[in-house]
């Protein structure tokens, strides 16, 4: 009887497998949610810290989290600790180009979210990164965006209000929405703007009026795009007068204005409507793309009952019935779904060369890869930020690259070197198995949940056998074909989802 014949009267009843123990529906969406991909390692860290809450409530304090492998990252690329001026100078030697910093700012972010343990610090970082965008492309604010991004970290559990004001007053977002060149006799409204409609209260909340007294709100902080790069505060060059924003008004009589500044944000940062908008992104990242109005008013209350601290926030999300209730609704976007498919891959990768030497090393390919699935990390042109809903990422084109993407890797094909795949044989949890058991133990270790009728079938008929057939190290699928059964466990919907 051939394999298809024995197929068509096969039951796809999947078994299961003795592995290790997997968590709970409720804890791996936590887990998941909340992380770049539930690995063996990172269960065996769940479970080590007393559970999903546990490991969740320590991943809150990023200073009690030993990062070790993540920290020594940074030193993969020199140049994100040189000054700006030094920066701009190599650019115009044409020793190193700012394209080339950032390309290498973006490897270093996708790298850090395969490795890192403080899992939540990366999401939240990224989720921040992309509300206060400022783009790794620009041909003058890649001087100040590597620590434009250790700013955005350094606050992103913190407090709003805080976070606002670091993002807002920083040299990189100055240049890029032309605040550094923004004057008390030319005030420049394009922060002014992306501040009210983008950052803080959203579209309907303001007057053009509004505009411009928060363009001349924030006049004095320059950069000097000619000579030093040097940014610094510039009281004669900040406008002066009694402004008014909405319910914001302030004499704004002191030369030094940044007092003011700190008042106006944090006005805008307690503004009801500033809490409305950022308890819907944060349901939106971490509920599905049409939270229920009830979530984000009950996340809204928190947040200024909490004085605009973040944490209690994602607290109260992950306590909520519609967090507990929206397991498998959201689909990962380009990013996601590269990092989650190196970190169950479970491949090493080498620190690349410097120069052309390691233009096809790993950790460089990795960005065309990204690109190929959608955008790179940083390289949205506007100041929105790239979209955080998942019917952005759910197109057609977009499911064919990623089933390429988990094809090439599957195979150990591309990237071919600066990395190390596990090999077939080193999947095999034994060395004989029947198929059925051998999909169980694949399921657990790239998917982290059991097995199911549908995957069981999907691998079988993709391989041509049998739920029965035993697999060794001789057999043609170790041999030859693994890459189709690994990379039809990829394509399943639970890896396109978090």
């Amino acid at each position: 009887m051939t394999h298809a014949a024995t197929r068509a009267r096969t039951a796809y009843k999947p078994a299961r497998f003795p592995g290790a123990p997997l968590l709970g529906t409720q804890a791996r969406h936590l887990v998941g949610r909340f992380s770049y991909g539930v690995t063996p390692a990172l269960a065996a860290q769940v479970r080590a810290a007393g559970g999903a809450h546990r490991w969740f409530e320590r991943q809150l304090e990023p200073s009690r989290v030993a990062d070790r492998r993540a920290a020594g990252l940074r030193a993969w690329w020199p140049s994100f600790d040189r000054r700006p001026a030094e920066l701009w100078q190599r650019q115009e030697r044409e020793l190193e180009g700012g394209w080339e910093v950032m390309e290498d700012y973006a490897r270093w972010a996708l790298v850090r979210r395969i490795t890192s343990d403080r899992q939540v610090l990366e999401v939240m970082t990224e989720l921040w990164e992309n509300h206060f965008n400022v783009p790794a492309v620009g041909d003058a604010q890649f001087t100040y965006r590597v620590s434009y991004g250790d700013t955005i970290r350094s606050h992103a559990l913190g407090r709003f209000d805080d976070l606002l004001h670091a993002a807002v007053t920083h040299p990189a977002m100055g240049i890029f929405l032309d605040n550094a060149v923004s004057t008390a006799r030319h005030p420049n409204e394009n922060l002014g703007r992306e501040l009210l409609e983008l950052h803080t209260v959203g579209r309907g909340q303001y007057s053009e009026d509004d505009v411009k007294a928060s363009a001349r709100i924030l006049t004095g902080f320059r950069v000097d795009l000619w000579d030093s790069w040097e940014a610094s505060y510039s009281p004669r060059d900040h406008w002066t007068g009694p402004v008014k924003v909405m319910g914001f008004r302030d004499p704004n009589a002191e030369r030094d204005g940044r007092p003011a500044v700190r008042r106006y944000l944090s006005y805008l940062a307690h503004h009801p409507a500033t809490a409305q908008r950022v308890a819907r992104r944060l349901a939106v990242k971490f509920v599905r793309d049409d939270p229920p109005q009830a979530l984000v008013d009950r996340l809204a209350k928190v947040y200024l009952d909490a004085d605009t601290e973040i944490r209690p926030v994602l607290r109260a999300l992950v306590a909520s019935p519609q967090f507990k209730a929206s397991v498998g609704s959201k689909v990962r976007d380009p990013g996601e779904d590269l990092v989650a498919t190196y970190r169950v891959l479970r491949v090493q990768l080498a620190r690349p060369p410097a120069g052309r030497a390691g233009d096809e090393h790993a950790v460089k390919a990795m960005l065309w890869q990204v690109g190929n699935l959608g955008t790179s990390p940083f390289s949205w042109p506007r100041p929105d930020g790239q979209p955080i809903d998942s019917e952005s990422w759910s197109s057609p084109s977009r499911v064919l690259a990623s089933m390429d993407l988990h094809w090439a890797m599957a195979g150990g094909w591309w990237p071919s070197k600066g990395i190390t795949y596990r090999t077939p044989k080193q999947w095999l949890p034994r060395k004989k198995i029947r198929f059925d058991l051998f999909v169980d133990h694949l399921s657990q270790q790239l998917l982290h949940r059991r097995s199911t009728a549908t995957l069981l079938r999907a691998c079988c008929e993709m391989c041509d056998v049998s739920p029965g057939d035993v697999i060794s190290a001789d057999h043609p699928i170790v041999k030859w074909d693994f890459h189709r059964l690994l990379g039809t466990v990829l394509d399943s919907p639970a890896h396109f989802t978090r």
